[in-house]
């Protein structure tokens, strides 16, 4: 049972992820919500996309902190299109084991009826 819950809550999380990427009813992936604006954290496919050349940032003196990473270019897909896609298939994932959840709990309390009938 709490497995079919968590998988429900992921289902839930991935397609607010899904709306997020693609900017759907106002949102923004260009925004700071992932982060609660506490870190220059950006999606991992941005800086190592599929078919990206990724460029070094230019050296500089200053902390290598201040340094934010450069995006690739030339990629295939764009970041926001792979985390949808990925998101996507966390979801497909997610229902199969909630459907296979179901079967289980289903499969437990018929057994329980059963024992308590004879």
């Amino acid at each position: 049972v709490v497995y079919a819950v968590w998988a429900a809550v992921w289902v839930t999380w991935n397609v607010f992820i899904i709306c997020f990427y693609l900017e759907v009813g106002g949102l923004s992936k260009d925004s700071e919500l992932l982060t609660f604006n506490l870190s220059r954290h950006h999606s991992w496919w941005r800086e190592h996309g599929l078919g990206c050349v990724r460029e070094e940032p230019a050296a500089s003196l200053g902390l290598l902190d201040s340094q934010a990473p450069v995006p690739g270019h030339g990629c295939a897909l764009e970041h926001g299109y792979v985390e949808a896609l990925h998101s996507a298939l966390q979801i497909l994932v997610a229902l199969v084991g909630f459907v296979c959840a179901c079967y289980v709990i289903s499969i437990f309390t018929e057994e329980e009826d059963s024992c308590l009938r004879k």
